[in-house]
């Protein structure tokens, strides 16, 4: 909920510090519906409300920006973090009869393959707080909220749900470890105050383009935009919410795709679009050799990178994207596929694009946010797929020294909302335990659960039938 803080006299002022371009970005893509990353734990056993609201409020003191407010300055058009001493965070709960009654609204999300613990993840993703900002309300609105919900009468969910301009897909999945440890040992690190903004801490020269080629970049992102390929709308006029469909493998499956990407020095990320692109190429049933392009945008995290270099816990958004198209004919195969487009991805990290081309990337993303019919169908559809340069990886549940951290931990899920501007399927791959539970969130009704599922169906069965290593 917003926070409506009046000042007393006593009370030290709040530090404020100005959004910079990438999280003003992000500022002003989540009140259309992306951008609103979730995190949630399915637990077998109940988690006593005082104890959660201290972890919770120890983060908040851990990592400052998770307990600032976002405040909009309506005569300079700006946003800026008000970050206050102390946290005013309360701990949302919904008995069994409430999460019942949310389910049942959920509708068609109700199908019996779907779970309890998926359907109050895709709630929480739409549970927009930052929806109606109003530029004219004194009101400052938080960044961080919590919720527990009862399932049924041995399963609850702990979900914590963040702005992703305060907190991106590393931090937020990092933060959640924490809040295990938190909650069953105690313990943790505090960041000195609310970290820079990534255009402060990129490495001196790195950024630089000259301005006529920053220019032509503009123009050829513009101009490409006209050119790609998307997957079929299936409904684009319609309100939509953010769905999720899951990519699970076993540990043989998972360890066989590994050591395959591993052979051949390239990162899981590629088989993830290989494989994206070619079975979303085949669910357009197009004739064979009629080549088609796809934009594909891979997100780095910036922060072993950055001068000064940031901890991997650093909450905040320090992420870059790299846009690249890519052209499919329909005859491609999985490894010579996933070698070309991870290729071209490195080759673009290597030459700093992804700092280059930061602020182009960021005009072009609030232009699309302010002029949706330059996008196809008016969808805001920016890319095909989103991937992360990296997974996350979590051996929480099987390493001794942390099997009390797990106690009564039954399943995991971190997302982001992308109803609003953003890719039609946003990847967010875990190796957990060594198997890959890779969550793909995608905007409903503009595609439909039925046909993201066999997509991914797909997906899995191109990735299981791999070869394993190259041999040469």
């Amino acid at each position: 909920m917003s926070g409506d803080r009046s000042q007393s006299v006593n009370e030290p002022l709040p530090h404020r510090r100005p959004v910079g371009c990438t999280e003003h970005s992000w500022c002003k893509a989540v009140p259309l519906g992306t951008g609103v990353a979730v995190q949630g734990l399915l637990l077998s056993k109940p988690v006593d409300s005082s104890l959660l609201l201290s972890a919770v409020r120890r983060l908040q003191v851990f990592h400052p920006i998770l307990r600032s407010k976002l405040h909009f300055d309506a005569a300079a058009g700006s946003f800026s973090f008000l970050t206050f001493p102390d946290s005013d965070l309360v701990i949302s709960t919904f008995d069994l009869k409430s999460t019942t009654r949310i389910l049942e609204s959920a509708g068609e999300r109700g199908a019996p393959a779907i779970s309890r613990f998926q359907l109050i993840i895709e709630h929480e993703m739409g549970r927009n707080a930052w929806r109606d900002v109003d530029p004219s309300s004194d009101r400052d609105w938080d960044l961080l909220h919590a919720s527990v919900y009862c399932l049924e009468e041995a399963r609850w969910a702990v979900v914590l749900r963040f702005h992703t301009a305060a907190c991106d897909r590393t931090a937020a999945a990092t933060v959640m470890r924490e809040l295990q440890v938190l909650l069953f040992r105690g313990g943790g690190e505090e960041e000195e105050g609310v970290n820079a903004e990534i255009e402060k801490l990129i490495p001196a020269r790195k950024a630089n383009k000259l301005f006529w080629t920053r220019g032509l970049n503009l123009l050829g992102y513009s101009l490409n935009s006209f050119r790609v390929s998307n997957i079929d709308f299936v409904d684009a006029a319609f309100p939509r919410s953010s769905h999720i469909v899951r990519l699970q493998m076993n540990s043989g499956d998972t360890q066989r795709l590994l050591v395959g990407c591993k052979s051949r020095g390239i990162k899981l990320c590629g088989a993830l679009v290989a494989a994206a692109l070619i079975a979303g190429r085949a669910s357009k049933g197009r004739r064979a050799n009629k080549c088609e392009k796809y934009a594909v945008l891979t997100l780095i995290n910036c922060r072993p990178i950055l001068d000064p270099p940031l901890p991997s816990n650093s909450a905040g958004f320090y992420h870059s994207g790299i846009l690249n198209s890519h052209d499919i004919c329909g005859r491609e195969k999985l490894w010579e596929l996933a070698e070309r487009t991870y290729k071209t991805f490195a080759k673009a990290r290597d030459s700093n694009k992804h700092f280059s081309d930061m602020g182009d990337l960021n005009f072009l993303m609030c232009r699309a946010i302010e002029n949706p019919g330059l996008t196809p169908s008016a969808s805001m559809r920016t890319s095909f797929i989103s991937v992360f340069e990296d997974s996350v990886i979590d051996n929480s549940s099987s390493s001794p020294p942390q099997q009390e951290i797990s106690m009564g931990l039954e399943d995991c899920i971190g997302c982001s909302s992308v109803h609003g501007i953003g890719p039609s399927i946003a990847f967010f791959d875990t190796v957990r335990d060594g198997c890959l539970d890779c969550a793909c969130a995608y905007p409903s009704p503009l595609h439909s659960r039925e046909q993201i599922t066999k997509l991914i169906n797909d997906m899995r069965r191109l990735l299981m039938d791999c070869d394993g290593p190259v041999v040469y």
